[in-house]
């Protein structure tokens, strides 16, 4: 699974215009379909308020924050999966990706096109899942034809092919009813029988509703059908006004940001909300290392090990592993320096089983 966010969604529901804001990357904006054909891409930092708490407490020459990776994949269109518009390369483009951020058009303005002529977020929806249910029906059909002729296998082979069989048979029902793959909450050993087919429709999806102004003081009818739906799949729903959000991408300094988002009523950009989503729905935690030279967060998966995470600063910090220097950036706060969060027995330190917790700061022994 790629370690970023696919955005997705019909033709000029706003997701180059929410890609720019996000990334500051001159994703073609225009008001028609397709003006997008190739993926964009863009990096962008990972908000995390507890990283400016760290550099107030212990100050460095340098600051590098975590960073997570958006793709801006061009608008689907209803026989995508047949290769209808530009179907099929967009189709290969959401493959690579490890999240879906499906943007959905919530607010009415008549200057702008809509690809079906009428606002229907739940239409709109079932438009996108469908495409990308065939696409993955196509894909699944195709691998269970292969592994139903394959009759001469050794035994091993064999008891394999009877365990994979009734997987894809599972999946290839599913999809051929429209449902998503991951709606099947296949077991760890399933999906790992499955895992190089790559399913668009077992990756996680965050619903991004593009409201106007007024939407994002109150919630409208389109955001509250996307939440039912967001609901009943157990994926979550990001409101961002996507206007405003262009807004704030073009003001220079934080503190001008801050005081448009007051002035909108806003505590913060909806598009740092979509950022956390997708880094934490794809299962990535932040540890930091911080002193005079550099105070630094990093991503690691959910439930590495202290030499795991020492292996994402370098490859030589993981071989060569002895311990880590490990607190947590919380005691920092409480105790303002790290000589108190030391008298205070806070600091630890942690052999090969320890298993590092979001916020840690952490120092590595290592000998190579």
């Amino acid at each position: 699974m790629g370690l970023n966010c696919g955005i997705v969604g019909l033709p000029n529901v706003g997701k180059s215009t929410i890609f720019s804001a996000l990334t500051a990357a001159p994703a073609e904006v225009a008001n028609y379909p397709f003006c997008t054909i190739d993926p964009n891409v863009g990096i962008v930092s990972v908000p995390d308020p507890r990283l400016d708490k760290i550099v107030a407490l212990i100050p460095p020459a340098k600051v590098v924050p975590a960073t997570f990776e958006f793709v801006d994949i061009a608008g689907l269109v209803a026989g995508a999966s047949k290769g209808e518009g530009l179907g099929n390369r967009f189709l290969a483009s959401i493959r690579e990706v490890g999240v879906i951020a499906h943007v959905v058009r919530c607010f009415d303005d008549s200057d702008i096109i809509h690809v079906n002529n009428k606002i229907d977020p739940a239409g709109d929806i079932e438009t996108i899942n469908i495409e990308l249910a065939l696409a993955d029906l196509d894909t699944v059909t195709n691998r269970w034809a292969k592994q139903a002729k394959l009759t001469r296998l050794s035994k091993e082979a064999q008891k394999e092919n009877e365990k994979v069989l009734p997987v894809l048979t599972k999946l290839k029902e599913c999809l051929e009813d429209g449902k998503s793959a991951r709606s099947l909450k296949l077991e760890e050993e399933e999906l790992a029988m499955v895992y190089d087919l790559h399913l668009i429709t077992l990756k996680p999806v965050i619903y991004v509703c593009n409201v106007d102004e007024d939407g994002i003081v109150e919630e409208n009818e389109y955001v509250k059908t996307v939440r039912a739906i967001a609901e009943a799949e157990g994926s979550e729903v990001v409101v961002i006004c996507g206007k405003i959000e262009s807004e704030i991408a073009v003001l220079e300094t934080e503190e001008e940001k801050r005081e448009f988002l007051e002035a909108v009523g806003l505590k913060e950009s909806g598009l740092n909300q979509l950022i956390r989503s997708a880094y934490h729905t794809l299962g990535m935690r932040t540890f930091f290392t911080a002193g005079s030279d550099e105070d630094r967060a990093w991503t690691f998966h959910a439930g590495y090990k202290a030499p795991q995470a020492a292996g994402v600063i370098h490859s030589d910090f993981e071989k060569g592993f002895i311990k880590a220097e490990v607190f947590n950036c919380e005691d920092l706060f409480l105790y303002k320096t790290e000589q108190k969060v030391k008298e205070a027995g806070k600091l630890r330190m942690e052999g090969k089983e320890y298993v590092v917790q979001d916020g840690d700061i952490m120092h590595f022994r290592f000998n190579v």
